[in-house]
This record gives structure tokens, sequence and C-alpha cells, in this order.
């Protein structure tokens, strides 16, 4: 059962797929070729039948000759021959002599048959000693003829005839159709195998390459953080380069949320020391504590980062619903309804702090503007991982998408409710080149908030 499932997965209509195109072309080889091979084994067996029909033909013929014999210009035949066949009448075998203008003699199997008052210039106009081999209808007979031209000497005058064996062509075309049935049969039957054992042979040969693709998978979904399967030689160098970059990636990752911990914490001490001196405005008390939240903010984020790759998945179900169930507790005085729409096994390929980032912003600004209902739905579509979130609230005004999706708009200049967040939203989304689009819910009456990230 898994070899069929194999080799249904692997005639699956992909034409992307190597695996498919290597099964094409050997689809069109075992096409070409073995009918190919059917066809001239089919001519060489009629062009051998055919040339054992003339020699059997040119043995009568001679057999013939061997018993006639000529006195004073008439030819004189036996009444019976010693093959029996000429002597029972539509036997199949027929023998008749002539000269240039009659017909000098007839077998006994040709008395029921007709003859035509003329047969053809090139069966009867032929010099002594050759000879002709064709097809010919002898009242509603088909039948092969073969003509052999002789002159015999009767002490006199030379005596010209011509000997014409005719055979019916029944079955020989019989043994033909026979013959090229069964070929068919066989190579048919041989066909199928030779595809059976190359669909086999290929999946072996490519196995490799289906498990660099589970390997790469799992190493996307966060399983492992490298490859570890055994390759043939010629992968084992682009697995071992791609084990190098991913620890090179993890490295300088690492040193990035080192130096980002070290520049926040050295901005720490000033900032602190700012802070404690007397008589500051109201102002630059406001911007001492908002740069204080944007240090721990980013230091935060760095040190998340750090524990994690671009390679590496996160699931989604687990996320959502602790963001739920931290914004109901947030927001229990409205009583929002949610209604969850997330596949199973379904994961984000970046960093956790950056799907709960933007997956929060956006269920957050939903919590604020909706007035009773929610909609969060995250699927995947056409390779790509699509996530939506619907409320029932006053919506977006035209002024505020564009704003929103404007690049160099500050977040925090939208108006409260939708707006707040988005355009930490919009950065992160164009920082996994995904897209972000806002529009009017059909379901719910309100905004429409959707994500769409590709190569999924």
């Amino acid at each position: 059962m898994k070899l069929f499932q194999k080799i249904k997965d692997f005639i699956t209509p992909d034409f992307t797929s190597l695996k498919l195109r290597l099964f094409l072309s050997l689809l069109a080889m075992a096409i070409i070729i073995l009918p190919t091979i059917a066809i001239i084994i089919m001519n060489s067996y009629e062009k051998h039948m055919m040339q054992g029909i003339k020699n059997e033909l040119s043995a009568y013929s001679y057999s013939i000759l061997a018993v006639a014999e000529v006195d004073n210009g008439k030819l004189i035949m036996p009444l019976a021959l010693a093959d029996n066949q000429f002597n029972v009448m539509e036997s199949g075998l027929y023998a008749f002599i002539t000269n240039v203008d009659n017909h000098l003699w007839r077998s006994q199997s040709l008395l029921t048959v007709n003859l035509p008052p003329k047969l053809p210039a090139q069966l009867v106009n032929l010099d002594s000693g050759e000879q002709s081999f064709s097809s010919l209808e002898l009242d509603k007979i088909q039948g092969f003829i073969f003509s052999y031209a002789v002159s015999f000497f009767d002490g006199i005058n030379d005596v010209p005839v011509t000997v014409h064996i005719v055979k019916n062509k029944e079955v020989l075309l019989t043994l033909i159709d026979e013959f090229n049935h069964q070929l068919w049969i066989g190579l048919g039957g041989l066909m199928s195998i030779i595809l059976l054992m190359q669909i086999v042979w290929l999946i072996w040969t490519l196995k490799p390459l289906s498990r660099l693709q589970k390997d790469i998978q799992a190493i996307e979904q966060g399983k492992t953080d490298k490859l570890t399967s055994a390759y043939p030689k010629e992968l084992a160098q682009l697995t071992r380069q791609l084990n190098q970059l991913l620890l090179t990636e993890k490295k300088q990752r690492q040193r990035y949320r080192n130096a980002l911990s070290d520049l926040a914490h050295s901005l720490k001490t000033p900032l602190a020391v700012l802070q404690a001196q007397d008589n500051k405005s109201f102002a630059e008390e406001e911007q001492l504590l908002r740069i204080n939240a944007i240090i721990n903010h980013q230091l935060t984020r760095a040190q998340s980062a750090g524990h994690s790759a671009w390679h590496l998945g996160i699931s989604i179900s687990p996320q959502v619903k602790k963001l739920l169930n931290a914004l109901h507790k947030i927001y229990q005085t409205k009583a929002i309804n949610t209604q969850v729409n997330v596949e199973d096994n379904i994961t984000f390929k970046g960093d956790e702090a950056d799907f709960i980032e933007l997956l929060g912003n956006l269920l957050d600004n939903a919590f604020k503007a909706a007035n009773s209902h929610i909609f969060l739905s995250i699927s995947l579509l056409n390779n790509s991982l699509v996530i939506c979130v619907e409320d029932d609230g006053k919506g977006f005004k035209q002024a505020q998408i564009k704003q929103v999706l404007e690049r160099g708009i500050r977040g925090d200049t939208y108006q409260d409710g939708h707006g707040v967040g988005l355009a930490i939203v919009r950065d992160l989304v164009e920082s996994y080149q995904g897209t972000f689009d806002i529009s009017y819910s059909q379901k719910l009456t309100g905004a429409k908030c959707t994500l769409h990230f590709s190569g999924y």
C-alpha cells in the first residue's frame, strides 16, 4: 500500500516537480521507442514470411517444370502432380502455364476457378530465366503469384513458357495478424513492467531529495536546527554548507542580541542620571520615560529573537489561545464574543515575539473598536499564510487607511481605537515580505485587517 501511495504521489500533476518531469520523459521514451521496435519487428516478420512464401512458390515452380515436356511445340503435363494440393480443387495452392497468347495448362485445383483472359504484362512479358513475385486476384481469391519464364527446346524450335504458382493469402494474413496481436500484448505488458520498474527506481534514486525536503520542513517547523540525515556524496557538500549557513546565522543573531543588550544597558545608566535630576519640565520627563520604554521594548525583542531564527517555525494555535485569554481579561467589561477559525498544525515561519506583536496589535485594536463580536481566521491559501481579523465596530475611514498603509506615518498619531500599533504591524509585515490590507468586513460590518505571508 505504501508503494502504491508513493507511486500516486510520484505522478501527481505538478509540472514544477522534478519527479514528474523525469516520469514524463520516461513515458515519452517508452511511447516512442517501444512502438517503433514493434513496427520494426512486424515489418521484419512480414518480409521474412513473404520471402518464405516466395521461396516456397519458387520450389513448386521447379517441381512442375521438372515433369513438363514439349513435343512438336506442344506442352505435355502429367494428369496428376506429386504435390496433392495441386490435385484438389480450391486447395489454396494453384498452378498454370502460359505462353505469350494462351493458357497452355492449369492444375486440377484451378478447375473451378476462372482465370482472367489476360494476365498483367509484368507476368507474361518475362524473358527466359526471369521471375516475378507479386499479388494477384483470381476469381475473388486474393493470392500471391510467382511467375518463372523458361524456354524448352523440342529439337527444332525454342518454346517459351511461363509457369505461374498461386498461393492463397488468407493463411499468411491470419498468421501475421496473430503475430502482431501477440506482439502488441507482449510489448504492452513489457511497457507496464518497465514503467513500474522505472518509477520504483526513480523513487529510490530521488529518495535523498525527499528526505532533504522533509528535513528542511522539520527545520522550518522548529523541530530541529540542522540537517542530520546521511546524504549521498552529490548532496553532502550542499547539506554541509546549509548546516554551516544555519550555524552562522544563529551565531550572528546571538551577537546581535548581545550587542543590543550591551547598548541598552550602557544607555540605562546615563538615562537614570538624567531622570534623577530635579527641575525637569513635564515634556522632558515624558520624553525620558518614552526613551526608557523604547529601550526596554527593543531589548526585550532582541532577547526574544536571539533564541530563534528565520527558519524556525512556531505553532500558531497556542499563541492564539494565550493572546485571547489575556485580552478577554483586559476587556472583560465589554463581553466580547470571539469566533476563532485556526487550521490545525499550522505554523508561522518567523520569530515568536514578532508573531505575538503582529497578532496582538491586530486583536488589541479589534477589542478596542468592537461592539460585541470579533472574528479571527488563520489558514493556508495558495501556499500563503492568511491572517484575518474582523470586528463589528465603526471600521476605518478612508483617510485612516491611507495613513496606516503609508510608510513613515507614526502609529501614535492615529485616533484612539483602530490604528494604534498598526504602524508596527505594517513594518513587521514588510520585514517578512508580506502584505497588509485593511478593508470593510462584509461578515461583521466593521473593519477587516488581512495579512498575507507567502512561501508556505
